[in-house]
């Protein structure tokens, strides 16, 4: 299907992600989470960086380059400032503001924040040369937006994460949750990390733990945990020797003893604070 069919399917939605930006306002409050590549460092709500986790986490399941997460992040940035929106301009709604109306799916369909992110990226991967295009361009060929240039407004920011959350910048995420109401069922993290990462993970008790095909892959693993560190009740994550806490200093990655027997730089160990249900 070509850049032409896209755009008459996705007509409309963009205008709808530019009214729900400015509805919403630029800030966020609340727990926070930093990412830091290449000297740079932007600042999100954990609410936004759980998405964001997870719309690189879809990226790497497809094994798409990470510029296709950079895309989709700052995609979703201007049109839902990361949030899975209810509401929008008519029928809009979703991380990308993406319309039932229009062939996206079904309202329902659309909320999953992984079925509309596979959707963005199915029709984003239609487009060839996508790689190396403007953002503008892109993700306007995608998104048909009223406000084009608004998308390469949120262009490095999409990078900063994409790259931390693919685990090109490992130690880059460090999150500051909130405290922990209660406890996450580990089957069900470790069904979430299978469904949006594409990776394995074995559970014992209230630890996971991920072998990981490289060390990128093991840094990216473990950065998703800690942006959905508020939504599980994640309180530690270690990487081989690196250890993010919530407990002693949740904005630093820090040394220690990798709590499994064997544990190397590919090795990813996730722990669930709180009671387990």
């Amino acid at each position: 299907m070509g850049v032409a069919v896209i755009l008459a399917v996705v007509a409309g939605v963009g205008a709808a992600g530019y009214w729900a930006v400015n509805a919403l306002g630029r800030s966020a409050s609340g727990s926070t989470c930093s990412a830091t590549a290449a000297g740079a460092t932007v600042r999100f709500s954990t609410e936004q960086t759980a998405n964001a986790a997870l719309i690189a986490a879809v990226s790497e399941k497809r094994g798409l380059p990470a510029r296709a997460a950079t895309i989709a992040i700052a995609t979703a940035i201007q049109e839902s400032k990361l949030r899975n929106l209810t509401f929008g301009d008519r029928d809009s709604v979703g991380l990308f503001q993406q319309r039932p109306s229009m062939g996206w799916g079904t309202r329902d369909q659309v909320l999953d924040p992984v079925y509309s992110t596979n959707k963005f990226y199915d029709a984003l991967v239609k487009i060839e040369g996508y790689e190396s295009m403007e953002i503008t361009k892109v993700a306007q060929a995608v998104q048909r937006s009223a406000y084009p240039l608004a998308y390469a407004d949120h262009e490095q920011e999409g990078r900063i994460l994409a790259s931390t959350l693919r685990g090109h910048s490992p130690a880059g995420l460090v999150c500051d949750p909130g405290a922990i109401e209660s406890g996450s069922d580990s089957a069900a993290v470790a069904a979430d990390l299978s469904n949006q990462y594409g990776i394995a993970s074995t559970v014992d008790g209230a630890v996971l733990t991920v072998t990981a095909a490289s060390a990128e892959q093991a840094w990216g693993a473990a950065q998703w945990a800690v942006a959905r560190a508020d939504s599980y009740g994640v309180d530690r994550v270690q990487v081989g020797d690196r250890v993010w806490s919530r407990l002693d200093d949740p904005g630093t990655w820090t040394s220690g003893a990798p709590m499994s027997a064997g544990g190397t730089a590919t090795t990813v160990t996730i722990r669930l604070g709180g009671v387990q249900p």
